[in-house]
């Protein structure tokens, strides 16, 4: 119990480092749902789906090949910075090709020249701090990642305001300041944002003398290359439908559906926090004999925890709508919302479930399993979008993610064998999801759907009594 303490104590301050920045975001859906109509809600969300893709692109599965060769090297310096040179060295390479093109690859996708040339500068500073913040976790600092992660989403929500909300409303005077460009000041604040990150942890630059190994870089590129094709699968399973909506329905349908999508924002969370304390944790504490069973209380509490916030949050999916989307001209894509939510929930059980993969070396499983996922959400988006509407993107995200939690279990059982409490589990996923359709049903009675909550949390109190007084003893 006392490890699955530090393990809390780890999470709740990563949780932090999550809560605070998606809390900050919430206020800013708030901001660009009322400042952007939804065609512009649509390029601010096409900004973010680049990003997403690029930025796994450029990190290439280091950072957890690092977490993977850290925690049990004796080498942990040359680790360190042979992964930094690396990230160094090819980060530097993109922005020189890259930058030489930017008009050419700016219409390639599409995107206005300032703002291709503002993400580029946001990618370039994010990966360059990958290694330093992979380190403060792998040194168990992370009161020091919380704070510099809360500084950036400080300056991102103190600028998106001033330049969306003040200027305009007290007519301050701005050099250039263009109010039917709106969203360019979107990525500029991210930008500024990024670049104070990237000074903070500049001294990790400088942290060892600059070491580097070609014996330990064909150890971290064999690990980590399955880790970045994974990742982009991921990427493509999670914004595929805000690409391919657009082209379908149009950007003002895609804006709604993007907006409406963010109310899955608390399940984000949640999922967030608990990897980035969990991974560090999972791999330290594998080679302890009680390992999978402590993996498979884990679990069992995340399922918990996240059945608990699906009830809870469509229980008051009204109020929630109302203090993150209030402008009506979004509500047209409302009913994506309980869908995108139990999806967010198989994706962070198909997170937890990762590890048997992580932990035997056989990332190439993970790889296969995204890349599955992957395709179907590809070829299901283009055959259903068009003829059903953007329902079928949230329906086919839940559907891929259901599919890829079933193959991961099933071989990590054959590859990595964890006594997951599958009873347990199912029947919180099974009472939830009922519990949930009658709080839809219920046409938001407060009254009704407060019962059905405390009927929920009273079920997990009754059957996991005992090992919540041990864990409260602890």
């Amino acid at each position: 119990m006392n490890v699955l303490k530090k393990f809390l104590r780890d999470t709740i301050i990563y949780g932090l480092a999550t809560v605070i920045p998606r809390l900050m975001n919430i206020i800013l859906v708030k901001l660009h749902t009322n400042t952007l109509p939804t065609t512009g809600y649509s390029e601010n969300t096409t900004f973010y789906v680049y990003a997403a893709f690029f930025n796994v692109l450029l990190t290439y599965g280091m950072e957890t090949a690092f977490f993977r060769f850290f925690g049990k090297s004796e080498e942990k310096e040359k680790i360190f910075s042979t992964a930094l040179i690396s990230l160094l060295a090819t980060t530097g390479l993109f922005f020189i090709v890259v930058f030489s093109f930017n008009t050419q690859l700016a219409n390639f996708v599409a995107l206005d020249k300032t703002f291709f040339n503002l993400l580029i500068g946001v990618l370039v500073l994010d990966t360059l701090v990958a290694i330093p913040f992979a380190y403060l976790r792998a040194t168990g600092k992370p009161l020091k990642f919380t704070a510099i992660k809360l500084i950036n989403i400080a300056l991102v929500v103190v600028l998106n305001y001033y330049f969306l909300w003040a200027i305009p409303k007290f007519q301050i005077e701005f050099p250039y300041y263009q109010e039917t460009n709106l969203v360019t000041y979107i990525f500029t604040a991210n930008f500024i944002a990024s670049l104070v990150t990237f000074l903070l942890l500049l001294p990790y630059f400088f942290k060892t003398k600059l070491q580097f190994s070609k014996r330990i870089l064909k150890l971290l590129l064999n690990y980590s290359w399955p880790i970045m094709v994974a990742g982009l699968a991921y990427v493509v399973n999670e914004n595929f439908d805000k690409f391919w909506i657009p082209q379908e329905l149009g950007k003002s349908i895609n804006g709604a559906y993007a907006g409406c999508y963010k109310l899955g924002v608390f399940m984000t969370i949640f999922i967030m926090a608990f990897r980035l304390g969990a991974e560090p944790f999972f791999f330290n504490h594998a080679k302890e004999k009680n390992a999978t069973k402590t993996y498979a209380f884990i679990m069992k509490y995340f399922v918990i925890l996240g059945c608990a916030m699906l009830v809870f949050i469509i229980a008051y999916l009204d109020l929630f709508k109302t203090l993150l989307v209030d402008n009506p001209e979004y509500w047209i894509a409302i009913e994506i919302v309980p869908i995108i939510l139990l999806a967010n929930l198989c994706l962070g059980i198909y997170f937890n479930l990762a590890i048997w993969y992580k932990l035997t070396d056989k990332t190439r499983y993970g790889m296969y399993i995204s890349i599955f996922g992957a395709a179907i959400t590809i070829v299901l988006n283009i055959a259903l979008v068009s003829k059903i509407g953007f329902m079928a993107s949230a329906w086919i995200t839940l559907i891929v993610y259901v599919a890829m939690v079933l193959i991961s279990y099933f071989l990590g059982q054959k590859y990595y064998p964890v006594p997951y409490d599958l009873k347990r589990i199912l029947s919180y996923l099974f009472i939830s999801i009922i519990l949930s359709v009658m709080a839809l049903q219920s046409n938001q009675n407060y009254y009704i759907n407060t019962l059905l909550v405390l009927v929920f949390l009273g079920l997990i109190v009754i059957l996991e009594k005992k090992e919540l007084k041990q864990l409260l003893k602890k």
